[in-house]
């Protein structure tokens, strides 16, 4: 990624790429931006300096140990489901903090405003993704969840790939990730919205 050239719009591509990616897969995205950095793979530009902190060695073993254990907890039905809720408040935060390592430091109101959206965006990811597993949870086959869970795998590792080796693109990622978790979104919540609302009825009538 070149230091020069760098314009808003690239800025706000790779922010929002990175806060979506974050409510996939935010260990991955942690780990995989500390070690490229850690490896000198990536000569970050002066607007990207705030993400040197993720190359610390203590920051990438965290998230290499949590990397492995959300690999294969997100394969497991319903156990995919546990490790989601309990990430409802980690990766929106985790979303956040990396968007705003992104800006500029010395843009106060900038920052603001990029940590509410980074956070917004990794928590509408993480809810569009969480809705769909409770979805094929209803399902008895455990495939569906192996199928959805390794094409977050692959739609993460290549969105982080264009992030950083082609930067100009990520404002387009970033629109294709943000359809993608409207269109989940969105059916996740007409499968699921009858079924709450039988649920709640039935409580009500108890």
């Amino acid at each position: 990624m070149a230091a020069t050239g760098v314009g808003a719009t690239e800025v706000i591509g790779v922010a929002s790429s990175l806060s979506l990616l974050s409510g996939w897969r935010l260990y991955a995205c942690v780990l995989a931006c500390g070690v490229a950095m850690r490896l000198g793979w990536i000569d970050l530009p002066q607007h990207l300096a705030g993400l040197g902190a993720l190359a610390s060695w203590w920051v990438i073993g965290a998230a290499g140990v949590g990397l492995v254990a959300e690999f294969f907890a997100d394969k497991v039905p319903w156990l995919d489901s546990a490790w989601d809720a309990v990430h409802s408040f980690i990766r929106p935060v985790g979303g956040a903090l990396l968007a705003l390592a992104v800006v500029d430091p010395g843009d106060t109101g900038w920052q603001v405003a990029t940590l509410l959206l980074g956070g917004g965006a990794a928590l509408a990811a993480h809810g569009a993704k969480a809705g769909a597993r409770a979805v094929l949870n209803t399902s008895p086959e455990p495939v569906s969840n192996l199928v959805a869970s390794t094409s977050e795998d692959g739609l993460t590792a290549g969105g982080l790939y264009v992030i950083f080796a082609h930067p100009e693109w990520a404002a387009v990622l970033a629109g294709v990730l943000l359809l993608l978790v409207i269109g989940l979104g969105v059916a996740s919540w007409r499968i699921l919205g009858p079924l709450w609302r039988r649920w709640r009825k039935w409580g009500e009538s108890l």
